[in-house]
């Protein structure tokens, strides 16, 4: 094997990941995965083998040549846990090293919640998930709202959360478990999420909508999560609002296309008015629903997908949040309104679908965050 520690670490943990998602079953298709030679490729795998990370066992017999002999994953080597959080709730998952979901938590937030406490919850969430897992605990992602330093580890800022800035998230949480914390956007970990369990699997260009609390997008270009010079990359819920047609008064882009807001216009009541206990629920007896408040909220939000299209020209728009409770009538609805807006997009191949993972999306997200970035010791 290669000399340098780094290198060797990198290089086991990009085995891993392979092996993983599938694109490796034996050591032939892994030395292609990583583009190294053959008899190297055995060198890592006898080690990974060795070390309890990964099987092989049976054999498989393709239409030409030799039996190979089929390579997976020990699920029993560790465990990963994912936490993604708002203002509401923290979500949290316990994923085992083959990356099946084995676990879910939920812990709801109080409506005053400060940093510390969010820091609190998410420690006492990993304590449950750690009850019934098995293995060690390996990694801790973490889907963290607003804008996020990734690099450094830090949450720079959430408008939900009044001392929710410039928060040392990384080193509060790596400090008390003692393993290694990846933090990132909670709407970047979703598009993971959808890249590991979703209908981001096997593509390149998707763009996660995010219409919760706030409203955002994640990006994903070419393979990679965009996250911007400024760490800022998605934050759509900031634009002017209205986008056309005069002045906002101060208002943005997240005060009308936030879940919370496209329920109140719905509903046909003011921006005041209380919202439901379960706002989900709430957007669900709407998914039928017809007439001007229908057709001004899918103009409005065909309205911002239709110029996202013009500049990302992405694969598709993959909708998340209690929005998803509107159903494939509101994604189609949202299609058309933006192509009689905006014809160039009738043969731009605009798609807006909406997403089949559930609540826990961020959750998943995170562990799929703290998966990638694994290596062994």
């Amino acid at each position: 094997m290669r000399k340098n520690p780094i290198v060797q670490r990198e290089t086991l943990g990009a085995a891993v990941l392979q092996v993983r998602s599938g694109r490796a079953t034996s050591r032939t298709t892994l030395a292609k995965a990583l583009g190294i030679s053959p008899s190297t490729t055995g060198l890592y795998v006898d080690h990974l083998i060795a070390e309890k990370y990964l099987n092989e066992s049976g054999l498989n017999q393709g239409p030409m040549g030799r039996p190979r002999r089929i390579l997976s994953t020990q699920a029993e080597a560790g465990w990963f846990a994912g936490l993604e959080f708002n203002a509401q709730r923290i979500q949290a998952v316990g994923v085992d090293f083959s990356g099946s979901l084995k676990m879910t938590v939920e812990l709801p937030l109080p409506a005053d919640v400060m940093a510390e406490q969010v820091i609190k919850s998410i420690l006492t969430c990993v304590a449950k998930l750690a009850e019934t897992m098995q293995g060690p605990l390996l990694s801790v992602g973490l889907g963290v709202p607003g804008l996020v330093d990734a690099q450094a580890g830090i949450g720079l800022y959430y408008a939900f959360i009044p001392d929710w800035n410039q928060v040392p998230v990384v080193d509060e949480i790596g400090s008390k478990l003692k393993v290694p914390v990846i933090l990132q956007n909670n709407l970047r970990a979703i598009a993971l999420a959808e890249r590991w369990f979703g209908l981001g699997h096997g593509l390149n260009d998707y763009v996660i909508l995010g219409p919760r609390s706030g409203f955002g997008i994640a990006m994903v270009q070419d393979g990679r999560v965009v996250e911007g010079s400024h760490h800022a990359a998605g934050e759509v819920g900031r634009w002017p609002w209205p986008l056309m047609g005069g002045a906002g008064e101060g208002k943005e882009l997240h005060h009308a296309l936030s879940a919370p807001a496209t329920w109140r216009r719905l509903a046909g009541v003011d921006g005041l008015a209380k919202l439901p206990e379960d706002v989900r629920a709430g957007l669900a007896a709407f998914s039928d629903s017809t007439g001007p408040e229908w057709e001004a909220v899918c103009a409005d939000y065909a309205r911002v997908i239709g110029l996202l299209h013009m500049i990302i020209d992405t694969g598709v728009f993959i909708l998340h949040g209690p929005l998803t409770m509107l159903g494939e009538r509101f994604c189609q609805s949202i299609t058309d309104a933006a192509c009689a807006q905006m014809p160039a997009l009738r043969e731009g191949g605009l798609k807006v679908v909406p997403s089949t993972l559930g609540d826990n999306a961020g959750a998943l997200g995170a562990a799929s965050l703290a998966m990638e970035a694994w290596s062994p010791a």
